[in-house]
């Protein structure tokens, strides 16, 4: 048998790579058409109606389940997902986020309350431990779907009338306009987590889904801390984004030979 040319095989992959093109055209239109939350008809099904190899629709399915449009249930199925939202790592109010984004932020009060200054949040904060500080707990939504829990405390020298009504709109407008605190910096903390039963009760998902764990301190114009908190955010819902910056001020670029 005569090998194949340098120009045959090219065409072949070629080829591959067209049909692979043309399998994620037909399943991005497919998703299109669907609801969040719908199953796709079986990979069998899919390649006998479009004409394709399995092993090529396969190669389409993975990369959409790596975009976050498909989801795979095992021994279900594969299903329709929402677009995740980007999550930056910046100085901005939940709120803020969320309308930058296209997203009708709201939230619910789940608790607030006086109390005194663990050993471990004096120290996050900077403050004598047994200090008055104030903790609240809040269940935040995006176009009306639970999407985290956060919770923050804050020392309630600084917020000596905060009260359960003052927590429905931007947090840190708040801070700004109420208080006179500008916040300049912060730090964050993400780590994968499992969230525990009352917490995937409260976002509406099980407690093997996969979620971001956020642990913040927030500083202001002082220098002081005024805020340190913890939120759990829907792995489903949310991707993280950071931006990377060197170390080093940029060297010139050197000729090209």
């Amino acid at each position: 048998m005569r090998p194949a040319s340098v120009w045959e095989v090219s065409a072949m992959v070629l080829d591959g790579s067209d049909r692979a093109s043309e399998a994620r055209a037909r399943l991005l239109h497919l998703i299109d058409s669907l609801s969040v939350g719908a199953r796709i008809p079986a990979e069998r099904e899919l390649a006998q109606r479009w004409s394709v190899a399995r092993m090529t629709l396969r190669k389409a399915i993975d990369g959409l389940v790596l975009d976050g449009l498909l989801e795979r249930h095992e021994r279900q199925g594969t299903y329709t997902s929402r677009p995740r939202v980007p999550r930056h790592l910046t100085i901005a109010s939940f709120t803020e986020e969320m309308t930058r984004r296209g997203v009708k932020a709201s939230s619910r009060t789940l608790d607030i309350r006086r109390m005194r200054a663990t050993t471990q949040v004096a120290r996050q904060l900077r403050i004598p431990e047994g200090d008055p500080v104030i903790r609240f707990i809040r269940l935040r939504f995006g176009d009306d779907e639970p999407i985290a829990v956060e919770t923050n405390i804050v020392p309630a020298r600084l917020f000596p009338d905060l009260g359960a009504e003052d927590l429905d709109g931007s947090w840190y407008a708040l801070m700004e306009e109420r208080y006179g605190i500008d916040i300049i910096s912060g730090t964050a903390q993400v780590e994968p987590a499992l969230p525990d039963a009352r917490t995937a009760e409260l976002l509406c998902i099980s407690d093997t889904q996969p979620c971001f764990r956020i642990r913040t301190l927030v500083r202001d114009r002082h220098g002081r801390i005024v805020e340190c908190g913890e939120s759990v955010y829907r792995g489903d819902y949310y991707t993280i984004t950071v931006e990377l910056k060197p170390t080093k001020a940029n060297r010139p670029l050197e000729p090209q030979r």
